[in-house]
């Protein structure tokens, strides 16, 4: 498996560079820029390709609606030259939450408008002019005085792989047809086929492709310790706010995954706390089981075995995000994970 680490631009930036920097040194992959409600995922990696030298680097992710489309693909070309070509573009249509709260920008037809820019992006690396005639976007705009343009920037010299953050089943349809890679998150490898797989291989079919064409990319915290019971309590409450506070009430991308693996009901009343204001009841009634499903903690034995259930389940890249105190801690751990990864090869 391709080994990932995540972090993002904000707390100390010159600690996280040293991190990413020794990552390198230890050989992960790729270092994917998360892109919430914090820092922007691209000023962090254009920092980060002039700070190393062989790790790829990656949005994880941008987010749809925030930029037009041509901006994305400006962007993407722009990375894609000063990285040498190790620039990996994720994107993803985030949640009403962010987009409609943060941003004033109404989430509607996320799937459309993530389909727009990779036609744009397609166009904008193949040099040529960027026209668009759908129900989210039109360009020219019709009765003013533009024109279509090509981007100044010319062909990348390395094509852009296009990585989708998705987990709806028609978002996972689109990923699986155009995108050369899977962002997924809320993994339960037991469950994941029904969950992600399926709708996954009906978009590569559609297009005449295999699951085997889709770098499908999974991140899970990894930790190590003797008392798996206490270590599954102590993350109870961020599992539970995937389940109640990531999203509204009425849409929750994170709840409507975990359902769909086989935890519908706890996914269910979990929120039902959550939004009620009853944190603390929320974590309580998940099961231990959900979290290590989820999770790779635990004794050394115990991580193995969920990192070759992770690579039987069909996963090539594992996104790492090592516990500890310190950034020293956070390295121990991230060491010894990879040291398990590579003896699973």
């Amino acid at each position: 498996m391709r080994t990932c680490i995540q972090v993002t631009g904000d707390g100390d930036w010159d600690t996280t560079v040293a991190y990413v920097q020794e990552a390198e040194r230890l050989g992960v992959d790729v270092c994917w820029v998360a892109e919430a409600w914090g820092s922007d995922a691209v000023t962090p990696l254009a920092f980060l390709a002039a700070s190393t030298e062989r790790i790829l680097l990656g949005s994880g992710i941008a987010q749809v609606g925030t930029r037009s489309a041509a901006l994305i693909a400006m962007t993407a070309l722009t990375m894609q030259r000063v990285s040498h070509g190790r620039f990996l573009l994720g994107l993803g249509a985030s949640g009403p939450q962010v987009m409609e709260g943060l941003h004033g920008v109404e989430f509607a037809k996320p799937r459309s408008r993530l389909a727009d820019v990779l036609d744009v992006l397609e166009l904008a690396s193949a040099g040529e002019k960027i026209t668009a005639d759908s129900d989210t976007l039109t360009l020219p705009l019709p009765g003013g005085g533009g024109k279509s343009l090509r981007l100044s920037q010319g062909s990348p010299d390395v094509p852009i792989p296009v990585y989708i953050a998705s987990m709806s089943p028609r978002m996972l349809e689109l990923t699986g047809a155009r995108a050369q890679g899977w962002i997924g998150t809320s993994f339960i490898p037991e469950g994941a086929d029904d969950a992600y797989f399926a709708h996954l291989r009906r978009g590569a079919a559609s297009a005449g492709r295999t699951l085997a064409d889709i770098d499908l990319c999974q991140g899970a915290e990894v930790a190590f310790g003797d008392d798996l019971a206490a270590m599954a309590a102590e993350r109870k409450a961020g599992l539970a706010f995937s389940l109640g506070g990531m999203g509204s009430a009425d849409t929750n991308f994170y709840n409507q995954a975990y359902g769909r693996q086989g935890y519908a009901d706890v996914a269910a009343e979990a929120q039902r706390l959550w939004v009620t204001g009853d944190r603390t009841g929320a974590a309580a009634i998940i099961p231990d089981e959900m979290v290590l499903g989820t999770t790779l903690i635990g004794p050394e034995e115990h991580v193995v075995a969920r990192l070759r259930a992770w690579k039987d389940a069909g996963i090539n890249s594992i996104r790492l995000y090592p516990a500890g105190d310190s950034w020293d801690e956070r390295l121990a751990t991230l060491a010894r994970a990879l040291e398990l990864i590579e003896a699973l090869a």
